[in-house]
């Protein structure tokens, strides 16, 4: 009876594999289509939106609303140096995560995951800190700000050290997504504007409500998704 039983599994594991491959390229495609599709658009309209920046011209609403400010060359080369790292590593990230490139093209994986590394520690984190003792809004803003470059700056150095140090790949990739997570709220906190003031919420309350769940959202997102990947979450806080 036995033999029968295996002949029948051995018959039907080809249609049970198809069934399992087709229902991971749908939840492949759901995921490029609903996710990353948007992600990649938003992307590139906020880096887009940046460049006329580059200009170096103060006539922008944001900088003439902070003239004083701008006269300081501190905070100038600051504000222009965070929109740059800032734009290339929402642009370099998605390239990170593509499992295609880190097939077929391992290499420039590791080679932008390095000036990545580079760009958040020395340039976006540390400019991105100073830059929130003069952000928009009271102290808890500020203080939100400053746990947001703080954390960049601390999961992408966990991220490069468990590859680069202790070649430990699974917790390097958390420790990216939870990176990334940071670099993103540049692109959700404009999203949660939009809606906000489509609904017509008073400027400061849609800066407050839109920063807060800009960052602690894309936190909490990130969680979900390595606990969701993870077989010992707890772990990947200490790993």
């Amino acid at each position: 009876m036995w033999i029968s039983v295996l002949l029948r599994i051995i018959e039907e594991t080809p249609v049970m594999l198809k069934d399992v491959i087709s229902a991971r390229n749908i939840i492949r495609i759901a995921t490029i289509l609903f996710f990353w599709t948007p992600i990649i658009f938003l992307s590139g309209l906020l880096v887009y939106n940046t460049i006329p920046y580059f200009t170096f011209s103060r006539h922008f609403s944001f900088l003439e609303a902070r003239e004083a400010l701008y006269n300081k060359w501190v905070w100038r080369w600051s504000f222009y140096l965070h929109i740059a790292a800032g734009s290339f590593c929402i642009l370099s990230a998605v390239l990170q995560f593509s499992s295609w490139i880190l097939r077929k093209r391992k290499k420039i994986h590791v080679v932008a995951g390095k000036i990545y590394v580079f760009v958040v520690l020395l340039i976006g984190a540390p400019s991105g800190f100073y830059m929130t003792f003069f952000a928009e809004g009271g102290t808890a803003e500020r203080l939100l700000f400053m746990f947001m470059a703080l954390f960049w700056f601390y999961s992408t150095l966990r991220g490069f050290n468990a590859a680069a140090r202790d070649k430990d790949f699974v917790s390097h990739k958390y420790w990216m997504i939870r990176s990334y997570a940071m670099a993103l709220t540049a692109v959700t906190f404009r999203v949660y504007h939009i809606i906000f003031y489509v609904y017509g919420f008073e400027h400061f309350t849609n800066y407050s409500v839109s920063l807060w769940i800009s960052i602690l959202g894309n936190a909490l997102v990130a969680e979900m998704l390595i606990r969701n990947r993870s077989k010992n979450y707890l772990r990947t806080l200490t790993n």
